[in-house]
C-alpha cells in the first residue's frame, strides 16, 4: 500500500510554545512539511501552573491523540475525589465580606463545577511531552524574527531573522506569544491592536510543596482549586505535579503599568501589603510564597484580522489573554486544531491563503470573546464588575454563566464550517 503523499508546499512556525508545539504536531499529522523558529536556545516554557478544561483536552485528541496521552502523564485534578467534577471553590478572602450564617462565618461563596473536571499542570513539563512528538530537525533554535517579506506566488514568504539569516518558505504562521512580531507585521507596527495593552491587574507567583501547604491550611484548601475574592484583589491556588505542589497566583490591581518590563523584582512587604486585612487562609499562603517578582498582566485589544495574505497568527499572538478563565493556553490549542487541518485540505501553496481567511472566519469572534470576558472576569473576582461588585447573589449568577460557552465548544463543526467557506472561495 503506497503511503499518502506530502503536501507540495511547506509551512514556517515561529514560537516553540504550547501554541507552536501543537500546530506543529497538527501539521506533521496531516503531511504538511514545516519548519518550526524558536528565539530561544532551546524549548522552554516562562510560567509554572496552567489550567486546561474539557475543550483543550478534546482539541488535543483531535490533532493527535498522543498529546492528550502525553498531558495525561503530568495533569493534576483536584486531589479530592468529591471535588474532581469541580472547576474552583469560590470564597470571600479579604476578611471584610464574609457570610455570617447562624453566627458563624462562612467563607464559601460558590462552588462551579466543570463535568470531566478542570485539569492543571507546569508547562514545562506538559511541553517536555509535547517535544517527543516533533522529529529531529523540524526545529530551529536562535531563531528571533525581525521581518517577513511576503512575496506571493511561487516565491512565498522570506523569514529574516536577527542573526542575519533568512528562510524561504511558502507560507508563516506565528505562534510567538503576547509580544508577537508576527503580529506587528500582520496588522502593521502603528495599527493601535499592534501591541497588548495593560490590563489593570498584576501578579506575585508562587510554588509551594503540598506538606506545607496542606499543613497550614488544611487538607480541604490546599488539595483541590480555591478562588479566593476580595476588594481589589483575589488569590487562586491548585495542585500541579499529580499533587506535590500547590501553586500560587496572587492577583492585585492598578491603574497603570509605568515599568517597560512586565516583570519586576520587589520585597515580599509590597505582597503583604497589598494584602492586609485577608484571611487567614490567605495569609498563610502568602507567607509560605517565597519569590515576590510581580508579573504585569496585559491583553490584545480586538483586531480585524489574523492573517495577511500567507502571514497568519494563532494563540496569545493572535489573542493573548488574561488568565482569569484559565482558557488562553486552551484557545491556542483548539486554534493549532482548526488551523493545521484548513491548511491540510489545500492541494498547492495558492491554496493557503483561502485557509487562513477560513481560519479567522471561524475562530476570531469566540477568540477575541475570551479576551474580553476573561478581563471582566478578573473584575468580577476583585468586586469592581459594574452591575456586580459585591453583591453575592449577582456573583453567583454571573459565575454560572460564564464558563459554559468555552467548555462546550464543537470544534469540528467549526472546522467543517471553515471547510465549507474555503470550498466557496476558491476552486480547492
Amino acid at each position: 500500500m503506497t503511503a499518502p503523499t506530502q503536501k507540495p508546499f511547506d509551512v514556517a512556525v515561529v514560537g516553540g510554545g504550547i501554541a507552536g508545539v501543537t500546530l506543529v504536531i497538527g501539521l506533521l499529522h496531516n503531511r504538511v512539511p514545516v519548519t518550526l523558529y524558536e528565539a530561544a536556545p532551546r524549548f522552554g516554557e516562562i510560567g509554572a501552573g496552567v489550567a486546561f478544561g474539557p475543550n483543550a483536552v478534546r482539541a488535543m485528541k483531535l490533532i493527535d491523540p498522543r498529546i492528550a496521552e502525553g498531558f495525561a502523564k503530568v495533569a493534576t485534578q483536584n486531589q479530592w475525589e468529591s471535588k474532581r467534577d469541580l472547576w474552583f471553590d469560590f470564597r470571600y478572602g479579604d476578611g471584610t465580606h464574609a457570610e455570617k450564617h447562624g453566627g458563624e462565618v462562612r467563607d464559601l461563596i460558590h462552588p462551579l463545577y466543570c463535568p470531566g473536571g478542570q485539569a492543571y499542570t507546569h508547562r514545562a513539563h506538559f511541553l517536555d511531552e509535547m517535544v517527543k512528538l516533533v522529529p529531529d530537525g523540524v526545529a530551529v533554535f536562535g531563531k528571533r524574527l525581525v521581518d517577513i517579506e511576503d512575496k506571493g506566488g511561487e516565491e512565498g514568504v522570506l523569514l529574516k531573522f536577527a542573526d542575519g539569516s533568512t528562510a524561504r518558505h511558502s507560507a508563516v504562521i506565528g505562534c510567538d506569544g503576547i509580544k508577537s512580531r508576527t503580529r506587528e507585521i500582520v496588522l502593521g507596527k502603528e495599527h493601535p491592536a499592534a501591541r497588548a495593552v495593560y490590563s489593570g491587574k498584576y501578579a506575585y507567583r508562587g510554588l509551594i510543596p503540598m506538606e506545607k501547604a496542606a499543613e497550614l491550611l488544611g487538607d480541604e484548601l490546599a488539595r483541590n482549586g480555591q478562588l479566593y475574592m476580595g476588594q481589589h484583589g483575589h488569590v487562586l491556588t491548585f495542585a500541579i505535579e499529580k499533587g506535590k505542589t500547590m501553586n500560587v497566583v496572587a492577583f492585585s490591581s492598578s491603574e497603570t503599568w509605568d515599568s517597560d518590563n512586565w516583570v519586576v523584582t520587589t520585597n515580599k512587604d509590597k505582597m503583604m501589603a497589598d494584602f492586609a486585612g485577608w484571611s487567614k487562609s490567605v495569609e498563610s499562603i502568602l507567607t509560605l510564597m517565597q519569590k515576590t517578582d510581580i508579573w504585569a498582566l496585559f491583553n490584545h485589544p480586538p483586531c480585524e484580522t489574523y492573517y495577511k495574505g500567507r502571514v497568519c497568527i494563532q494563540g496569545d499572538a493572535a489573542h493573548g489573554s488574561t488568565p482569569h478563565q484559565g482558557s488562553g493556553a486552551g484557545m491556542a490549542i483548539e486554534d493549532s486544531y482548526v488551523l493545521s487541518n484548513l491548511v491540510a485540505a489545500v492541494e498547492d501553496a495558492s491554496g493557503i491563503e483561502s485557509a487562513f481567511e477560513a481560519f479567522d472566519a471561524v475562530r476570531r469572534e469566540r477568540t477575541q470573546r475570551l479576551v474580553k470576558t476573561s478581563r471582566e472576569a478578573g473584575q468580577l473576582y476583585d468586586f469592581e464588575l459594574p452591575g456586580v461588585l459585591d453583591d453575592v447573589e449577582k456573583i453567583r449568577k454571573n459565575l454560572d454563566g460564564r464558563m459554559g460557552w468555552i467548555w462546550y465548544e464543537d470544534m469540528q463543526a467549526e472546522l467543517e464550517k471553515g471547510k465549507r467557506l474555503m470550498s466557496g472561495r476558491s476552486s480547492l
